[in-house]
């Protein structure tokens, strides 16, 4: 139910920077022929610039349209808000949750412990938590998701950005066979498939998921090859969507296709016309324009 390829999905938002829910609904009709599964509301929807309400309103909104099962962002740096938003998305319709690691507080590995404990002692849905030091400056180590994976049947698996193949291997090696390891970078897709993941929480699956699940697939029936040169194919396009904060490419991106995106809030901008013109260029190398 939550592997495969799974977009983080961005939210669209109408000129004047409302959410457009009409534009949510057909970026999904894009999406879900393609995809196993979707994630609202995480970094690449933008949480971090939406009300509590919003959030929740957008959770509840692709909890209703969507054909694929979908998994909420919740997290926060403050238990107390993580705890509340997981409810919250769970009364919205959602078939699970993903916490993000608390950001700027820096917890040790008891304090990391201990939030996710509460967390999974009060929200009864499935629970995926995500690890993107980037972005935290806060990393959740083998060792801590092995115990939480062993002591709580409802902490799934985990979204892995951390880009170190070493900790992903370790978490693997660790976890009990159904904990389910997910990449959270798409260039490392491949590698940790073969490592024993299971799939991909993935910003490019937003611009060509067809892409994205024909690698997928190709791994899962043993065709290497195959697997590889998707790998390769799609790999300008990994880069070209971090060629700027996370999600200001990939909404240009949906721009220039035509789907639904709008400038992000501040204070993220949109593209700036040099970075617009490369990513163009590999847009049509793949032919999504």
């Amino acid at each position: 139910m939550f592997e495969g390829v799974i977009p983080a999905l961005v939210t669209p938002f109408k000129e004047n920077f409302e959410v457009d829910f009409e534009g949510i609904a057909k970026n999904l009709d894009y999406l879900e022929k393609h995809v196993d599964a979707v994630v609202p509301a995480g970094t690449t929807g933008e949480s971090a610039t939406l009300s509590y309400q919003e959030h929740i309103d957008v959770v509840r909104y692709v909890c209703e349209v969507s054909n694929v099962p979908v998994i909420a962002g919740a997290g926060s740096n403050s238990t107390r808000e993580a705890v509340f938003l997981g409810k919250e998305v769970e009364k919205a319709g959602a078939d699970a949750a993903m916490f993000i690691t608390p950001y700027y507080n820096k917890p040790n590995k008891e304090g990391l412990y201990q939030h996710y404990k509460r967390i999974a002692e009060e929200v009864s849905i499935p629970i995926i938590i995500y690890n993107v030091p980037s972005r935290t400056a806060c990393n959740i180590t083998p060792d801590v998701v092995s115990r939480l994976a062993e002591d709580f049947d409802n902490i799934i698996g985990i979204k892995e950005a951390s880009g170190n193949l070493k900790q992903v291997a370790e978490i693997i090696r660790m976890t009990p066979d159904n904990f389910i390891v997910l990449s959270g970078d798409d260039f490392l897709t491949l590698p940790i498939l073969t490592l024993g993941g299971r799939g991909v929480i993935s910003v490019a699956a937003n611009v060509a998921p067809h892409l994205m699940k024909e690698m997928y697939l190709a791994f899962k029936e043993g065709n290497l090859e195959k697997a590889r040169e998707l790998h390769y194919k799609l790999t300008p396009l990994f880069e070209v969507l971090f060629i700027d904060t996370n999600p200001i490419p990939v909404k240009k991106a949906l721009e220039l296709m035509g789907l639904p995106a709008g400038k992000p809030r501040l204070p993220l901008v949109e593209l700036d016309a040099e970075k617009t013109e490369k990513l163009k260029a590999v847009l049509q190398s793949l032919n999504l324009l």
